[in-house]
């Protein structure tokens, strides 16, 4: 399970790196979900490509969308967590879980966004569905590391796969 992490690491870095260059040639986004035993709560975040974001934000509400350098950030976060909600959802042992959206920024060439959820208790299984940008793009992937109590398990789902659990 180790070597699986570091090797979808080397190849995420490997992508950071060639996409300084021009166009990436891998169309992935990474979410990293990690539960706050303290504090009961779930914090979910989202990294996704800015150039390849902004065109599935454009297509999808066919509106001007600068996520950078908004001249509306009320509505970019608007469209951002609207996009996000239908795409990417959450059960914990079988149920489903709302998300609160808390932001976006910008990250080198990635836009993360940040959800939390709360009242969460215990986690034994998490529900995850993701099909992020798989309109548009047919190589679209998705990984996701979940953290629970210490444990980190990763996963990955190729467009157009869409849902996958993980037990701890």
């Amino acid at each position: 399970m180790v070597n699986k992490y570091y090797k979808w690491l080397l190849g995420f870095v490997l992508l950071m790196g060639i996409s300084a260059f021009g166009k990436h040639p891998i169309y992935v986004s990474v979410t990293e979900i990690n539960w706050n035993k303290p504090k009961s709560t779930l914090e979910v975040s989202c990294k996704i490509f800015t150039d390849d974001f902004e065109k599935t934000l454009r297509n999808a509400y066919k509106t001007h969308v600068d996520l950078i350098n908004p001249g509306n950030r009320a509505n970019m976060d608007k469209l951002v967590n609207d996009y996000i909600q239908k795409h990417f959802s959450l059960k914990i042992d079988g149920k489903p879980v709302h998300l609160k959206y808390l932001g976006y920024e910008e990250i080198e060439e990635g836009i993360y966004s940040y959800f939390e959820a709360d009242h969460i208790s215990e986690v034994h299984t998490i529900s995850i569905f993701n099909n992020l940008l798989y309109e548009y793009q047919q190589q679209q992937m998705g990984i996701m590391h979940v953290i629970v109590d210490g444990q980190r398990k990763s996963t990955k789902l190729n467009n157009p796969d869409s849902n996958t659990n993980i037990s701890f």
